[in-house]
């Protein structure tokens, strides 16, 4: 399956009622950071519900009468508002799909560090350079 028919497939399963961001459909297409790719495939491709899709903390990113449009086509649907932007908390569609854990930014840096300590706790057998202590001067 091509990336532009995974982004439609990932749209339509968001239901009446329910939002979900440019960000999310692209992770569940499996294209995490290719929200623009969602804009994209928005704007060239018909017959989506194009007004469930809104910028991160539910914000309509569109401008103008299109920003209008979207807001009375979602109120339509039932979805409320807090302020300019979408209840999230109450609307946000969570897509089934298994995400990775979060990794510490210092996970790598952090191991390598264990295996340096590691290292010089345990001698290497085959090198007699670190496998003597240095005697202690008098």
């Amino acid at each position: 399956m091509q990336m532009r028919e995974r982004i439609v497939a990932a749209i339509r399963k968001v239901p009446r009622g329910y939002v979900s961001t440019y960000g999310a459909i692209a992770r569940a297409a499996g294209y995490p950071g290719a929200a623009r790719q969602v804009v994209r495939t928005l704007h060239i491709t018909a017959g989506l519900p194009w007004q469930r899709i809104v910028g991160a903390g539910g914000e309509i990113k569109l401008r103008g009468e299109s920003a209008f449009e979207q807001r009375f086509r979602l109120e339509s649907e039932g979805v409320t508002f807090r302020g300019r932007r979408v209840n999230m908390r109450v609307h946000e569609f969570k897509f089934a799909t298994a995400r990775k854990q979060p990794r510490s930014k210092n996970s790598a840096k952090t191991k390598r560090k264990l295996k340096r300590k590691a290292n010089l706790e345990s001698p290497a057998e085959g090198n007699p350079q670190q496998s003597q202590k240095p005697e202690a001067r008098s």
